[in-house]
């Protein structure tokens, strides 16, 4: 085994004010041991057994974080129905339609990715239509947001959800107007009445899956993921770390619906060690705009008086943030419309006033529409803004759509940075790519892959590079409370680094897209490399 792994010839942007630029950096065990100049560094060949890479003039930069992703939904979406946003409801129906032939028989049939956002004002999704295709399969699919679950009839008998079935608070259960009866169309909180019953693939194959899933993640240079699944995956996460299989850094948020149970054993958020921690209370206080269920101030434009759905009310929200704040627990809030950033605010300064917990990292997740007055209220309650770039170049048609004007304040990365507010960037993933430098250039021009709309989609929201790179880096992991152990490329800190094809702070913004990932080092190792470097 070598003594250490010393990279020089490089273009190399630490993220570390004292030292920003540098051609070398040395690590030795999983931590960074040097950073410098090629001459500076050099000379530490001369005392051991040293692996040396030559860069050839490539980009070292930290390696990147997901601030929010699923991680076993993007696992498991792979050996699901295949659905693509894109797709018609003829494409949609055809793709399940040929997974079937393959289907078990009785086994359950899920997918994820459609989405009717596109499709005829006539072609409206149904259960009898899973019927026609699987009669004897229950089917769930989830639209691409991860709002809505489409369903046949048998998985509505499976779950027991009929005519008479009460809707939940937050949720929609979807009826025919003419005789009651569910159309298989569930929103929100009415998710649970069907995906409770959905058998859980055992503890093997999600490993197997996770696996696959964490490959991806390196290959793309990320080494660390704030992962929003819950508990079934903090448990597969702790037999991998246990085996040694565990190739991310993990910051694995708690479920609202387990905040009773993390009190009663005194866990408190970042609890663990640099592989594996304990993240924040994942509560949903809203829907999505792709499902037009964002909470808003106004009314969706041409939704007539639709302004949402509130997913929690005010009081069991200030309640579960003042209950976790007080135990130590940081509240991470899912946020879309206007409406339920406010809500979400409200809700962290209550609990700042209340005295308790001033210290923790309180998050917005996605907080995708904002009004003007809510815009300083993030620096001045010390609330970290963790937002999808990615989500503002997909969802340009459909903000403008239903929401007008207002969406000189969505995806407000600009007008957030600008009051001192806190950026922390990921993907959503499977909702969206989990490509961060997809992420960066969407940051960096509000355009689409084709370069829609020219000049960039409200563009005056954009971010330069180094912002939206320190968003995947410093602000990542000030986010999960690891400032001081990651996010820069400092000697002393986990040697978690990526080597890009292309300088990004150098060449145009659209050659972003074009950049390849050359190698990824998680804990001191090579974890991936392409043969050309």
């Amino acid at each position: 085994m070598p003594d250490g792994l010393l990279f020089l010839n490089g273009h190399v942007y630490t993220m570390d004010g004292s030292l920003p630029r540098a051609q070398a950096v040395a690590v030795r065990g999983n931590r960074i041991l040097a950073v410098g100049a090629d001459d500076e560094l050099r000379g530490l060949t001369s005392h051991g057994q040293w692996q040396v890479v030559d860069l050839h003039g490539r980009t070292v930069l930290p390696a990147f974080s997901d601030c929010h992703l699923h991680l076993q939904h993007y696992a498991s979406k792979a050996s699901g129905v295949p659905l693509r946003e894109e797709f018609t409801m003829e494409q949609t129906l055809s793709s399940l339609a040929s997974y079937m032939k393959q289907a078990k028989p009785g086994l359950w049939v899920r997918g994820w990715g459609w989405s009717d956002n596109t499709w005829g004002e006539n072609e409206v999704p149904s259960r009898q239509l899973l019927d026609e295709i699987a009669p004897e399969h229950p089917v769930v699919l989830t639209k691409k947001d991860g709002h809505v679950i489409w369903v046949n009839s048998l998985a509505l008998r499976e779950a027991g959800v009929s005519r008479d079935t009460p809707e939940p608070q937050g949720g929609v259960l979807e009826r025919d107007q003419a005789t009651g009866e569910p159309t298989g169309i569930l929103k929100e909180e009415a998710l649970s009445l069907v995906s409770d019953v959905v058998p859980a693939p055992d503890p093997q194959a999600r490993q197997e899956a996770l696996q696959a899933a964490i490959a991806d993640a390196q290959r793309l240079g990320l080494t660390g993921v704030h992962d929003c699944d819950g508990s079934a995956s903090l448990s597969d996460y702790q037999e991998m770390l246990a085996r040694g299989e565990l190739g991310l850094r993990v910051f694995i948020m708690i479920p609202s619906n387990n905040l009773d149970e993390a009190i009663k054993l005194g866990l408190r958020s970042g609890f663990g060690d640099e592989h594996l921690r304990l993240g924040n209370v994942k509560i949903f206080s809203d829907g999505s705009l792709g499902s037009q269920t964002g909470e808003m101030l106004e009314p969706y434009a041409g939704q007539g008086e639709n302004r949402g759905v509130a997913a929690i009310t005010q009081e069991d929200l200030e309640d579960a943030v003042l209950r976790a704040g007080a135990a130590g627990l940081a509240c991470s809030v899912h946020a879309i419309g206007d409406k339920a950033n406010r809500r979400v605010l409200d809700a962290f300064e209550k609990q700042r006033r209340s005295g308790r917990g001033r210290s923790l990292r309180h998050r917005v997740e996605h907080a995708q529409l904002l009004a003007a007055p809510d815009l300083p209220r993030f620096r001045e309650l010390d609330v970290i803004a963790s937002m999808q770039p990615i989500h503002a170049t997909q969802d340009i048609y459909i903000a403008d759509k239903y929401w007008g004007e207002r969406t000189k304040l969505a995806y407000a990365w600009r007008a957030l940075l600008d009051t001192g507010a806190r950026l922390a960037f990921g993907s959503d993933a499977p909702v969206e790519s989990m490509d961060p430098l997809a992420g960066i250039h969407a940051a960096v021009t509000r355009q689409r892959v084709n370069g829609e709309p020219e000049g960039g989609w409200r563009p005056e929201q954009r971010l330069s590079v180094g912002e939206a790179v320190h968003a995947y880096t410093l602000g990542a992991a000030y986010a999960c409370s690891s400032e001081g152990e990651r996010g820069s490329i400092s000697p002393g800190k986990l040697a978690d680094l990526v080597v890009l094809s292309k300088d990004i702070f150098e060449i145009r913004p659209e050659g972003i897209l074009e950049t390849r990932v050359m190698a990824t080092v998680f804990d001191g190792d090579i974890v991936y490399r392409e043969e050309d470097l």
